[in-house]
């Protein structure tokens, strides 16, 4: 398989954050009408049954919609729905576990960090690495404080593979993660909260352009 690049500087994540009210297949149908070209799927509060059903669903809007599927967390679940790939926490599969449940064409990402861990996981094989929480979030519990612009650039001279910046980024902030060496930023709650996900992901297209590296 080729080297892996982001198809766009904007990585989509499904999540609903907990709340009742939010679909995720509706989420996903809207993220991809607003011109997404990758998503990831994360489903943290359903059974393995419903989470493979979720993505059995989510795989047919992104296969319409011409959108990368990555699961998150689950490489069996990226596996049963044919996804593009999975993205693996430290606590998840190892790389070249993963690599053997899914085989050599699909994609593996690793969330990092420190430097240690976005050394280890470019090792072992990960496609790309998600580095983060950059600026902080309220939407995920990571145990790590916010890692800042320096240390990107920190990473960025250390792995050669491509990195998404996640963790409190905003349609503001994201030119600056990407200047600093980003080659992807992850946004969810400026998206799945809102008014209209379509129109706000289909400006976040429009924004974002990879910067030179």
């Amino acid at each position: 398989m080729p080297a892996f690049r982001f198809p766009h500087p904007f990585y989509a994540i499904v999540d609903t954050l907990g709340q009742p009210e939010l679909s995720y297949t509706e989420l996903a149908q809207q993220i991809c009408a607003g011109g997404a070209k990758l998503l990831q799927l994360r489903v943290k509060e359903h059974s393995t049954r419903d989470f493979l059903t979720i993505a059995q669903q989510v795989r047919t809007i992104c296969r319409h919609y011409d959108c990368l599927l990555i699961i998150n967390d689950r490489a069996d679940v990226a596996l049963a729905v044919d996804a593009d790939g999975a993205h693996l926490g430290q606590d998840d599969l190892p790389v070249g576990a993963a690599r053997r449940v899914l085989g050599s064409g699909k994609v593996i990402g690793v969330s990092t960090h420190d430097p240690e861990q976005a050394r280890a996981a470019a090792r072992e094989g990960a496609d790309y690495i998600g580095f983060g929480p950059l600026f902080g979030t309220q939407t995920k519990e990571t145990g790590y404080t916010a890692r800042g612009l320096e240390q990107l650039q920190e990473i960025r001279r250390l792995v050669r593979i491509p990195i998404v910046a996640i963790g409190g980024i905003t349609i503001e902030r994201a030119p600056l993660v990407l200047t600093a060496g980003a080659d992807a930023v992850a946004m969810i709650s400026e998206i799945v909260r809102a008014p209209d996900v379509a129109a706000r992901v289909a400006v976040v297209m429009r924004t974002l352009t990879a910067p030179p590296h």
